[in-house]
Formats: structure tokens, sequence, C-alpha cells
């Protein structure tokens, strides 16, 4: 019998996209308890491609500065204050002391259009933050 591979194993290199799967991991574990995580999906937005693909992926819609997360879950919180849904981008550790946080000009006004427009934007270092921010807001705690 296999064991399953957890979210710490796919965090373990440290890298976002390590970060990001181990989120996507521990959603899927979790989805039983917080239904709105089946809708939790990533946005392909960034990352090394190849020409041809990175010119298609702009052909067919996808943005400079999107961030990386997005949960179709609009709440209510206990502070009366309404969000449309969740925005999360993703950085790694080595980012968080850098200008924006290691956010792009691009990113920094996605975020700002987001937050504007309703939604609840949060920029996460690790894997933990974001399980933690998911759980805030699904749990209308924040």
């Amino acid at each position: 019998m296999s064991k399953l591979i957890t979210p710490e194993q796919l965090a373990k290199s440290g890298s976002e996209d390590g970060n990001q799967a181990a989120i996507f991991c521990w959603a899927q574990i979790n989805v039983a308890k917080y239904p709105a995580l089946k809708w939790l999906h990533a946005i392909p937005n960034g990352g090394s491609r190849h020409i041809a693909t990175a010119t298609n992926l702009i052909a067919t819609g996808v943005k400079s500065g999107v961030w990386d997360i997005f949960l179709p879950c609009p709440i209510q919180t206990k502070w009366a204050e309404q969000y449309a849904g969740l925005y999360i981008e993703m950085k790694i550790e080595k980012r968080r002391n850098q200008k924006n946080g290691g956010l792009t000009d691009e990113q920094v006004m996605f975020g700002a259009y987001a937050e504007s427009v309703g939604y609840y934007c949060k920029v996460c270092y690790n894997w933990e933050e974001v399980r933690d921010i998911l759980i805030e807001y699904l749990e209308y705690r924040i």
C-alpha cells in the first residue's frame, strides 16, 4: 500500500510551484470540510514557457499581473464586509521583504483593482499562509 503525498512533502523545495502544489493537495484533503475548495483554482499567468505556448496563452486571454489562485466564493464577514471572492498571489519566502513584497507593478495594479471591486486579496509566501487565509475566509473570520 502506497502512502499519500503530503502538502509538506510537496512544499519541501521551498519553490513557488512546490508551495502552490501543497495548497492544492491540502485543499483536496479538506474539501469535505470546506466544500467551496472544490472550485479553488490556479491561474496560469506566469512562468517560463516556450514562445509558441506563451503566444497562445496570451492570444486566448491570459493576462500579466493576474494573481495565481482564485476562490470563487462570496462571503459576508462578521464585520459586515462583503467579498465577491478571494485572490491569492504566491511568492517565495525570500521575496517577502522586497519592494511591494516581491509583486510586479502589474500585480500591484491587479490587486488594487480586485480589492476596489470587492475581492479579498492576500499575498502569501508559503502554503501554510495560504491554508490559514483560506480557513479564515471560509469560516468568515477575516
